[in-house]
């Protein structure tokens, strides 16, 4: 059976934090296993960042630094991954489940002709039975799931994995000699990055999030920028508002959006769908504010008060910065 190899997600020229929930993911998955892991660095200029995960104990870091890697295009990426996999005898290829994870991974799974867990939840059993699960449904199911293929890729849902932490041991970074092609299917125009002085949604410890009770953008705007700034937090969204024009679809969270578990999670004026739920769920504290008693997200909530947010909202706001 071959290593582990870990694809670090970075964002002009850092490390994402995600990438280390992929790493406790692969230090889980190896020593049930009974192999090594390695992480790969790929894109231009990559020094830095393949420095900065020399400390988390992977058997090796393999950087493939070349110019047309500068800018996430998914082709090109994906070949490169998959021949840097066969290049060192990865049979495993995990990335955290992201925008760039899920945008990327099924494309190296095609590559490689390996079988694929998407959004793992936990590692089961040992090297003759590797079994993972995996959310169906929304989140209602749990599936249990093996891979029967000699390669497999993962997508590792962050949320159900503490990031790793560095301190074990220096790895030696090797400069991988991989070929680099570009299909000439997809040219790489530009970026439009949403500009936000406020922290990253997945990487937030407080989120606050609003639904559609909030009515219009003059409301949710009203609402959840001060609290929001109350408690340095980031701000996030139901798919109705999202739909509704209402907030940028960047601020989604649920099924079809974002998995965040912050420390906290303030639900404001949403009700709590299936799809909602399952994309913050696991926060470690959740206080819902919503004027309907029978509201869902009541059913996850540590803390919930009945009330018009409206009102409730501005009250709290006055009465946490009085102390």
């Amino acid at each position: 059976m071959g290593d582990i190899l870990v694809i670090a997600e970075t964002y002009e020229g850092k490390l994402r934090k995600v990438t280390l929930s992929s790493i406790a993911f692969a230090k889980e998955l190896a020593a049930k296993a009974g192999v090594g892991y390695g992480i790969a660095v790929l894109g231009k200029d990559v020094g830095d960042v393949a420095a900065e995960v020399a400390g988390f104990g992977a058997k090796a870091v393999y950087t493939v630094d070349d110019p047309a890697l500068e800018n996430y295009v998914a082709g090109t990426w994906a070949g490169a991954v998959a021949g840097l996999a066969e290049q060192v005898g990865a049979d495993f290829v995990a990335a955290t489940t992201s925008t760039f994870g899920r945008d990327l991974l099924p494309r190296v799974a095609a590559r490689l002709n390996a079988g694929m867990v998407s959004d793992v939840m936990s590692v089961e059993g040992d090297a003759g039975d590797l079994k993972f699960k995996r959310p169906m449904w929304a989140g209602n199911v749990i599936g249990t799931v093996k891979v029967t293929t000699p390669k497999a890729v993962f997508s590792v849902r962050g949320t159900e994995f503490d990031p790793a932490t560095p301190g074990d041991g220096a790895s030696p970074i090797q400069a991988a000699q991989v070929t680099v092609a570009d299909d000439g299917k997809v040219r790489y125009a530009g970026f439009a990055a949403t500009v936000s002085e406020r922290p990253d949604l997945t990487e937030a410890s407080v989120v606050v999030a609003g639904g559609r009770g909030l009515k219009d953008k003059a409301g949710f705007d009203g609402i959840m920028n001060p609290l929001a700034d109350l408690f340095g937090a980031a701000i996030g969204a139901t798919r109705a508002v999202v739909d509704a024009g209402i907030a940028p679809n960047d601020l989604q969270v649920g099924q079809t959006g974002k998995v965040v578990a912050p420390d906290l999670y303030i639900a404001v004026a949403l009700s709590g769908a299936i799809q909602h739920l399952a994309g913050m769920k696991n926060s470690k504290v959740i206080v819902a504010i919503n004027k309907d008693e029978e509201a869902p997200v009541f059913s996850v909530a540590d803390y919930g008060l009945v009330a018009d947010a409206f009102k409730a909202v501005p009250e709290f706001i006055e009465l946490v910065k009085k102390g």
